[in-house]
């Protein structure tokens, strides 16, 4: 697989015509570098949420994002049938049976969609924000097998990962965004820590950027990483690929899967068989 992480920069931009430009410039970009799987951060359509504005709003920003919810979604599906890539456009807020939920759409060069919800949300998101968890939680079947999707806080629970693992998932994207260098740091650390203990890849595609009009998205540090497993062929601290912190742009990787195969059964340690407990297999996420 030929993976591009997106280091995505947040801009004021003019509306959201200019959102959808720039998604189309950004998409057209990696595949043009032959990406396959596109993978961009938590909430970054919430750029297109406060396009234009000249005072950060929290709550302004939330309802506009999920008034917009139906063009934001049309605009990503139509990037990735347009240069027939899989595309992880990140995350976006979406109202659900009352309340408001963090979800990113997994999207197939079909168009087909399928949905995986934050399942484990911040004190920012809870308590100042009043996003909920969602429901919708498991594994999508592409032509490279399964692949499960950990938003930003998820990827620190191991359990949620595993249970994604347990169903098929060889690799685990993980769209972020975090605005301390302390965040930045909890999430690549657990990630390693899951690409280690399931002997997987997990991917990380953060923010970046300074942006003061956008209050949910003010201060975002991080940069783009890819995790491998800690033995055998992969790189001594199973750091693959890593971009500049805190600078836009893509990081693209190759993943070869047999690697794992060779690492699961023949590695100085064997992680994924060796957990203590059995956690439950997801569901398969059925692409619509």
């Amino acid at each position: 697989m030929h993976l591009a992480l997106l280091q995505y920069g947040i801009e004021n931009l003019a509306d959201v015509g200019a959102w959808e430009a720039k998604l189309d410039r950004l998409v057209a970009e990696a595949a043009g570098n032959g990406a396959e799987f596109l993978v961009m951060p938590e909430y970054a359509a919430l750029e297109a949420a406060a396009a234009g504005a000249t005072q950060p709003d929290l709550k302004a920003e939330l309802a506009r994002a999920c008034d917009l919810t139906p063009v934001l979604l049309h605009a990503m599906r139509n990037a990735a049938l347009r240069y027939g890539v899989w595309l992880v456009p990140g995350s976006l807020p979406v109202r659900l049976g009352g309340k408001v939920i963090n979800r990113a759409p997994i999207i197939a060069p079909d168009g087909r969609i399928a949905f995986q919800d934050k399942r484990c949300m911040t004190r920012f998101e809870t308590e100042e924000w009043h996003v909920d968890a969602g429901v919708s939680s498991g594994v999508v079947e592409t032509v490279w097998g399964r692949i499960g999707v950990a938003i930003c806080y998820d990827v620190e629970f191991p359990t949620l990962v595993r249970a994604q693992v347990t169903a098929g998932a060889r690799l685990i994207l993980v769209p972020s965004c975090t605005d301390t260098l302390a965040g930045f740091h909890r999430v690549s650390l657990s990630a390693r820590a899951r690409a280690l203990e399931n002997q997987c890849y997990v991917a990380v595609a953060p923010t970046v950027g300074e942006a003061p009009h956008c209050a949910a998205l003010d201060v975002s540090r991080g940069r783009a990483m890819l995790f491998g497993p800690v033995d055998g062929l992969f790189p001594d601290d199973g750091v693959i690929a890593a971009g500049r912190m805190d600078t836009p742009g893509w990081v693209y990787a190759t993943l070869d899967f047999s690697l794992l195969d060779s690492a699961r059964e023949r590695g100085a340690v064997r992680n994924h068989r060796d957990w203590p407990d059995a956690v439950p297999p997801a569901p398969l996420l059925m692409m619509q």
